[in-house]
């Protein structure tokens, strides 16, 4: 029983001194699992996406287009058919902007915390933005690839980032023919090897794969300011279109960050960001 026993210990610790290279030691676990410290704020970059349907109606699309969208619609729909007339065209303005083939990124928010000892110094966020995608995934780019590119040590967090934002992102700079900063390109990982999100909705569910909590409701549930108190996301696509609102989508965006940020110092055990400490660059440098 006892040689058993430090066998076992031995091929522990062989794992643990290994597993460095590969995202599975300690340094690889979730900050959160370890309870947050301070130091790790200054390594996370905070991150949201709003998208709108490439054309504002149905009509828009090509014939191919409009055909590939309608077997789409058999695939979210109840009935599980293929939807036509007004119901498909409907779908469209309804849904299009959540699918990577069919819509494009009109508006990323990030925002980092800087700590000094053991208290915030200041949350700053900056948006890029605009009708030109190419342009702003380029900007991102350079941005991630500048000061977030280390795995073992930089973090990403949102909410449903790695089912949504970071997935669509990814979509959308091969479709533009950029290439992806290290941190984003998760094809083919298994999970510990991208121990470095940390998604707001998947720390939430404590291995409920089949809840689904929405940002504004765990805000609510927390105790924490919804961002929902000027528009929602099924809304974006007609202000964007529309109303030619961007303005009114990036300061949404904007307000989505900087609830997610709380949150996850709220489930860390962290006390949450007093307003007088959270500033936005994009509408400084405009000015």
């Amino acid at each position: 029983m006892t040689g058993k026993y430090h066998k076992i210990l031995f091929v522990i610790g062989f794992i643990l001194k290994i597993s460095g290279k590969y995202g599975l030691g300690l340094r690889g676990f979730h900050p959160i699992f370890t309870k947050m410290k301070f130091k790790d704020l200054n390594n996370i970059l905070f991150l949201d996406i709003e998208t709108v349907s490439i054309h504002p109606s149905f009509d828009g699309l090509s014939q191919l287009e409009k055909s590939l969208w309608q077997k789409k619609t058999k695939f979210f729909n109840n009935k599980r058919e293929y939807l036509k007339g007004d119901e498909l065209a409907d779908s469209y303005k309804l849904r299009a902007g959540i699918f990577a083939e069919f819509a494009k990124v009109v508006c990323i928010t990030v925002a980092y915390i800087k700590t000094e000892d053991k208290n915030y110094d200041k949350m700053r966020l900056k948006s890029f933005y605009g009708d030109d995608e190419k342009i702003l995934l380029e900007e991102f780019k350079d941005l991630v690839e500048t000061y977030y590119f280390n795995p073992t040590k930089h973090f990403l967090s949102g909410h449903n980032i790695k089912e949504f934002d970071v997935p669509f992102l990814c979509r959308r700079m091969l479709i533009n023919g950029i290439t992806l900063p290290k941190l984003f390109d998760i094809r083919g990982k298994k999970p510990w090897q991208i121990s470095y999100f940390l998604d707001t909705l998947e720390l939430w569910r404590f291995g409920d794969i089949k809840n689904y909590t929405s940002l504004d409701l765990l805000a609510t549930t927390l105790g924490i300011e919804s961002p929902k108190d000027d528009i929602d996301g099924s809304q974006v696509s007609h202000v964007y279109h529309v109303d030619r609102d961007i303005d009114r989508i990036v300061k949404y965006c904007e307000k989505d960050v900087k609830t997610t940020v709380q949150v996850l110092l709220k489930i860390s055990s962290l006390p949450l960001l007093e307003e007088d400490k959270i500033e936005s660059l994009t509408w400084e440098e405009e000015e």
